[in-house]
């Protein structure tokens, strides 16, 4: 990984899920976003395909707001 040594030796170490809609067998390649919780309080965000490029930290605040207006549909694409 890129960045600040300390940043890069606190993802290393970091305890990172892989949604379980991933999958793995499909054409794919199992295309999905790892996540980890940080000693610090935020939220790392990364491809699975390429973990070794840069992640994505966020507050906590700003991951839980996310998740909330994925699951209340705000992005999903209208109907035609």
């Amino acid at each position: 990984m890129k960045g600040i040594g300390w940043v890069d030796e606190l993802l290393a170490c970091a305890p990172w899920r892989k949604s379980s809609f991933s999958g793995g067998g499909d054409d794919n390649g199992g295309a999905c976003v790892e996540v980890a919780s940080l000693p610090d309080g935020r939220v790392a965000v990364r491809d699975s395909k390429h973990p070794e490029q840069a992640a994505l930290l966020l507050p906590r605040t700003a991951m839980t707001a996310w998740v909330a207006a994925v699951k209340a549909g705000e992005f999903d694409t209208p109907a035609s």
